[in-house]
């Protein structure tokens, strides 16, 4: 794997756990706006860290990757949990210096016999495309 962070100090902030009911799935009882499916969402954000302290840095502001996840309730129905995560990162790099992020989704209530099933996501900028 790359080493994205090139010996750079950086920091990484945290929203993790972020419980959303989203309509979402591939399976037919997955499909019923009445009944949606509790999503778990988890994000780091990496950025550069550029002054001697980090209390220095201007902060980053994780409320807009949160109002992101929080409006994914109105966004009809998703098929994949890749499309979720899509649309997270697309809220990540809203700020011009995160250059990395980690979107972990999952849905907790799916299987009986398992704590959560789900993905985790990790994009670099540079990588990254920007919706059309």
């Amino acid at each position: 794997m790359k080493d994205f962070f090139n010996g750079e100090d950086h920091i990484v902030l945290a929203l993790d756990d972020v419980s959303v009911n989203v309509s979402c799935g591939l399976h037919p009882w997955e499909r019923h706006p009445e009944r949606p499916t509790r999503l778990i969402i988890s994000v780091r954000l990496f950025a550069p860290l550029t002054t001697a302290r980090a209390e220095q840095m201007k902060i980053i502001d994780y409320d807009k990757v949160r109002n992101r996840i929080l409006a994914l309730e109105k966004d009809g129905h998703i098929d994949l949990l890749e499309t979720v995560a899509d649309r997270v990162v697309d809220a990540c790099f809203g700020d011009k210096r995160v250059v990395a992020c980690q979107v972990c989704v999952r849905k907790p209530d799916i299987y009986n016999e398992t704590r959560a099933a789900g993905i985790n996501l990790f994009r670099t900028r540079e990588r990254w495309s920007p919706p059309a």
